[in-house]
């Protein structure tokens, strides 16, 4: 008996070490994921991708590494993002429904300029919106691995030849905007508006496709409005959507579950630091003195009667927008309503 137990420890120890073989986690496997990102790379949301992907690759031992390309360097459109994401022709990207009102108009909807009016009820939306998002977004195949939250933006009117700070002014002028709602409040002002792609605004303004833009200061240097532009002046507060990172639902499902839980750990220190709005005034104030001292003229703000007409003519887009787009839209509109206590 005792000259078979050598035999049966090896043979024990070899369907041990076979068994651990065939079950090794999936998590071993190695991936290689790009992100999407049609933001410029000097952009502080592009820096905070940077560090979102680089949080993935720490947690991961470098077994996920997420490579992001800004500023639509992968030649994928912001306004395709629902066609091309689901095909994991880069497997993760920048989501964000203010461009997509081609194919998706309920979700273009949810949330447009001037919807809210202060940082206390953008805050109290934001969970609604995420919501929204995931159920909207699970018909596109796209997962939403987290989200990146938009400072609460102060969005100026910059022009090019002539001091503009009035609405009746501006009804003279060709004005940039980039999203379809905006187009549509601009027009029941009186303003001429029309959709120009972030990338072409600069060539735009330049030839004079368009005489003034809309614009937040905060990111006027980024995509050199001060080289373009001579003046600009304060009409309204922008309290955005929230950016989605977006991973195409298959692609996702091939990450082992531990893979998940780290995208999702980053994304959601991401967003905790996008939601931080303690300074937002103060980075305002810093980003108008930059531009002024670049050579544009700060003008007085719009007087507050324009401001009040600007929102009140949003709040009826808002309402249009919805009802026309239908589906879920109207219902959205009212969840997000109920939330911020109006």
């Amino acid at each position: 008996m005792k000259s078979f137990l050598p035999f049966i420890k090896r043979s024990i120890t070899a369907v041990l070490a076979g068994t651990l073989l065939f079950s090794t986690p999936v998590f071993s496997q190695e991936f290689s994921w790009k992100f999407n990102n049609g933001l410029p790379e000097n952009r502080n949301e592009s820096k905070e991708l940077d560090r979102f992907a680089n949080d993935v690759g720490a947690a991961t031992d470098n077994k996920l590494q997420i490579k992001v390309y800004h500023g639509g360097s992968l030649g994928l459109k912001n306004e395709d993002v629902l066609r091309w994401l689901p095909t994991g022709a880069a497997e993760m990207g920048l989501v964000w429904a203010n461009y997509l009102g081609r194919d998706a108009p309920a979700m273009n909807a949810v949330y447009i300029q001037g919807s809210v009016g202060s940082t206390e009820e953008h805050l109290k939306a934001i969970p609604v919106l995420k919501d929204i998002y995931a159920e909207e977004l699970k018909e596109w195949g796209i997962v939403p691995a987290g989200f990146l939250a938009l400072p609460i933006l102060y969005a100026s009117i910059f022009c090019r030849d002539e001091a503009v700070n009035t609405l009746e002014t501006l009804r003279t002028k060709k004005l940039r905007v980039w999203s379809k709602d905006m187009v549509e409040t601009f027009d029941k002002l009186g303003v001429s508006a029309q959709i120009i792609g972030q990338t072409e605004m600069y060539v735009a303004l330049k030839t004079g496709v368009v005489d003034c833009a809309v614009y937040p200061a905060l990111y006027a240097k980024t995509v050199s409005l001060q080289e373009v532009t001579g003046f600009a002046s304060y009409l309204y507060p922008i309290a955005g959507l929230p950016y989605v990172l977006g991973a195409s639902e298959q692609q996702w499902n091939s990450l082992p579950a531990s893979m998940q839980s780290a995208v999702k750990k980053a994304a959601d220190d991401l967003f905790a630091r996008s939601t931080d709005y303690s300074d937002d005034n103060e980075k305002e104030q810093k980003a108008r003195q930059e531009l002024e001292q670049a050579g544009i003229k700060w003008l007085a703000d719009f007087p507050a009667q324009d401001q009040r007409a600007f929102l009140d003519a949003a709040a009826s887009t808002w309402q249009t927008m919805a009802e026309e787009a239908g589906g879920n839209a109207p219902a959205n509109r009212a969840k997000i309503l109920k939330a911020v206590g109006r």
